[in-house]
């Protein structure tokens, strides 16, 4: 399954910092506007205890996590809905995501320049999301002109998609997000809507989450009670946004060490002090925004996290290993994963009655063990 999340904002907030810390990769990180021009693609390891206790009872050769693919996005600006600043491209990489995490810098720091020339993270967020909202009401207003010659035709389903448009119309220059369209539940359980609004490929649809950038040992606005991230907290809470605290920096300088040494070295970042990077929280927390959940396989050979949508049937689920095991699917033997630790493997798990088989109807659920039959 290949799902990713594209980590957009404007420049010098921290995006390619977040991403080479997220990755253990390098891309450009300078200190200048539109360092990143073309998107460079990442796959994260989601960290999982589960995981290592499978492979550990089942004494594996091989541990292999579940993914999660993130892409680092140049920096927009404002204007960019009219292409300034390369706006155009970057919006269309935006486009091909299917979530996004919006990077907002919450420190200050005289020596990292700020493109607005000041630091206000609500202000960033306005910016970045109607720059987005923008190029969805170009889209939209580019649809209503299409779709007019078969309304006049007198075309039943043209007429419906005409109200449609125009109710994402009227929110969009509400300077709204077109996500918002789904609080109207009739419309959130239109089956032919939904699918009408996936073809749009309006990007304000997409799953948001932000993530404010802090920087170990400078002013963070969260440390001092500063007015500008109170307003930002309630901003949050009155639109129901998602958002999680993080130190891409810390993270991105510890990306070569491991275990203790690394513990060790973020002692020394922080001075003593306690520098939580939260990027782990960052990957859990983005793997749900994209409605993930992880199910195993264990064995001698390998444990492995395989990635499925949650709500999936067994058969869908299995897809991720391979095609051939959806498509030839007979039934599949599941047991959850706190029951095979709790018993030290499928003998005790048998014994209890707590390993099943499962057919084509079953609705994997995060955390199952499946072996599939085919």
């Amino acid at each position: 399954m290949s799902l990713s999340i594209g980590i957009v904002g404007l420049p010098n907030v921290g995006k390619s910092t977040l991403f080479n810390a997220l990755t253990k990769n390098s891309v450009p990180a300078e200190n200048y506007p539109f360092c990143t021009i073309d998107p460079s693609v990442g796959i994260v390891e989601v960290e999982d205890n589960r995981l290592y206790q499978l492979s550990k009872m089942s004494n594996s050769k091989k541990t292999i996590p579940a993914i999660v693919e993130f892409v680092d996005i140049a920096g927009l600006v404002k204007g960019a809905s009219e292409g300034a600043g390369l706006g155009n491209k970057f919006l269309q990489h935006i486009r091909d995501t299917d979530a996004i995490l919006e990077v907002v810098r919450l420190f200050e720091d005289d020596k990292q320049i700020h493109v607005e020339n000041r630091i206000d993270p609500l202000s960033d967020i306005q910016i970045i999301n109607m720059e987005l909202i923008l190029a969805d009401l170009a889209t939209v207003s580019k649809r209503l002109e299409t779709i007019e010659k078969e309304v006049k035709k007198g075309d039943k389903e043209a007429i419906k998609f005409k109200d449609l448009l125009l109710k994402l119309k009227n929110i969009l220059e509400s300077e709204k997000l077109a996500r918002s369209i789904l609080l109207e539940e009739n419309l959130a359980k239109d089956e032919e809507f939904l699918k009408f609004l996936k073809e749009l490929h309006l990007i304000t649809m997409k799953p948001i989450m932000y993530a404010l950038n802090k920087k170990c040992g400078a002013k963070n606005l969260d440390e001092v009670s500063d007015e500008r991230y109170i307003k930002l907290l309630n901003y949050f809470k009155e639109n129901d946004f998602n958002y999680c605290l993080i130190d891409a920096k810390v993270e991105d300088d510890l990306k070569d060490f491991e275990g203790e040494e690394k513990s060790v070295m973020r002692q020394e970042i922080s001075g003593g002090g306690v520098c939580d990077d939260g990027i782990h929280n960052l990957i859990a927390e983005s793997y749900k925004m994209l409605g993930l959940e992880t199910y195993f396989t264990t064995g001698e050979d390998e444990t492995r996290g395989w990635t499925f949508k949650k709500g999936s049937t067994a058969p869908v689920a299995a897809a991720a290993i391979h095609t051939d095991f959806q498509n030839k699917f007979i039934r599949a033997e599941v047991v959850a994963s706190r029951d095979l630790l709790e018993f030290n493997g499928y003998k005790m798990a048998r014994e209890k009655g707590l390993v099943r088989t499962e057919g084509k109807e079953y609705i994997v659920k995060d955390g199952d063990v499946i072996e599939f039959r085919i």
